[in-house]
């Protein structure tokens, strides 16, 4: 098959889901809590019921992606076991016991022209989900989407494609079994790239799309749409160690703001010490021995022979590994100029004892979440106490910092008069 018949291919298949999901997403709209919590409920027990099928499916995918070279990192993302596939069935349950958000009062007002205003929470429609390696983000996503109202066409990675279809089985059953569309929760049948193309010009059939995944799918996700994205492309998150921080505080919240797991996208990149601050060996060699690569400016390798020398595009670099760029500032202005210059808009945090410090970081940094005297690391839906997450959003328009259930919706205006008419 050419270029353009793949192409073609792919246009019409996305079209013919996108049909089908905005039929199931109208059924969706006016389904009860209780019926959606049963879908995901279910989808759990089918999950636990076919867990060897799933392994057995996760197997020939780590053997493929073994076989095509993939990082021990990508195959431990791609890797399933048995208290893995416990772990989705008990995040599908957790999903299915969080509020739902769906026709949730927002404000109401009675201005002086006599009618009775209010905004009510309602579905975003179909949602087109691309994502790499993690197979769990098929039951993540499709249950959020799920719970919030919404149809989900997912296109998972070509490395996971055998457990994705596993675990989309087991979403299915549990639609099934509560009598709803099973087009509700569709993964896309093919590995080929036409497919995400193809998606992403699908304005009027998907409503957004989200991509989880790499800098180059966001990347490209993000030039090639036709319709709304909700997603962050860089997670280059800042510590900022004040000159009033506690130095046994500031060791700690750095190490584990670095070190935890540095793979993940609320990981530290740069931490910025300020000039002013007594102890700042005590960083840089609480950062080395806890097996980090520091790599700093002229100040900060005057501190510790360890540090190597930091380049110009350090600065811009989310390494997603146990290295990380240290700078000296000279004050908290300096600090807040490298940041807007230098920051992705993911989560930056302060370390200060002093309030007033504190509020100045906080009100004048423009990221999704800005944080006081705690670990970047906390930067995820689960321990904002928002459930599974389906993203991080960096961007200014609808949601921002990580997006669960509330996040998958809009609102709608309601207007009650009593024979109103307009003078």
């Amino acid at each position: 098959m050419n270029e353009q018949s793949r192409i073609d291919a792919s246009e019409a298949l996305i079209a013919d889901m996108g049909r089908r999901a905005r039929a199931a997403a109208a059924v969706l709209a006016q389904t009860p809590t209780e019926a959606k919590a049963r879908a995901i409920c279910g989808a759990a027990a089918a999950l636990r019921k076919a867990e060897a099928s799933v392994l057995n499916a996760n197997a020939l995918d780590m053997a493929r992606g073994e076989g095509n070279g993939l990082t021990p990192a990508l195959l431990d993302r791609l890797k399933l076991d048995s208290d893995r596939v416990e772990t989705i069935a008990r995040a599908l349950e957790a999903v299915a016991a969080l509020p739902d958000p769906v026709g949730a009062l927002i404000d109401e007002s009675r201005p002086p022209n006599g009618l009775k205003l209010s905004r009510v929470r309602i579905p975003l429609g179909v949602i087109g989900i691309v994502y790499e390696s993690r197979p769990n983000v098929t039951a993540d996503a499709g249950a959020l989407c799920l719970m919030a109202g919404n149809a989900a066409i997912l296109r998972g990675g070509s490395e996971a494609v055998e457990s994705n279809q596993a675990i989309h089985r087991c979403l299915v059953a549990g639609l099934e079994e509560a009598g709803l569309p099973a087009d509700a929760i569709q993964l896309v049948p093919t590995t080929d790239r036409a497919a995400v193309g193809a998606m992403l010009r699908a304005s009027g059939l998907i409503d957004i799309v989200v991509p989880r995944g790499g800098k180059g799918l966001v990347a490209r996700v993000q030039e090639e749409a036709r319709v709304p994205v909700l997603a962050h492309l860089d997670g280059i998150c800042h510590s900022y160690v004040h000159s009033a921080a506690d130095p046994d505080m500031a060791v700690a919240i750095a190490v584990n703001a670095k070190m935890r797991c540095p793979g993940i996208c609320g990981a530290m990149e740069t931490l910025l010490i300020d000039r002013g601050f007594a102890e700042p060996e005590g960083l840089v060699d609480g950062l080395v021995e806890a097996g980090c690569e520091v790599r700093g400016d002229a100040a900060i390798r005057a501190l510790d022979d360890r540090v190597v020398t930091a380049t110009d595009t350090d600065w811009d670099t989310e390494y997603l590994e146990p290295i990380v760029s240290v700078a000296m500032v000279d004050d908290i202005d300096a600090a807040l100029a490298h940041i807007a210059r230098h920051g992705s808009g993911h989560t930056d945090a302060i370390i200060t004892d002093d309030a007033d410090a504190a509020a100045t970081f906080l009100n004048a940094v423009d990221s999704a979440i800005v944080m006081h005297n705690a670990s970047s690391q906390f930067a995820d839906g689960g321990e904002f106490g928002l459930g599974a997450e389906i993203g991080i959003s960096t961007g200014r328009l609808h949601a921002r910092g990580p997006v669960a259930l509330e996040g998958l919706t809009t609102y709608k205006w309601i207007a009650r008069g009593e024979g109103t008419t307009r003078p």
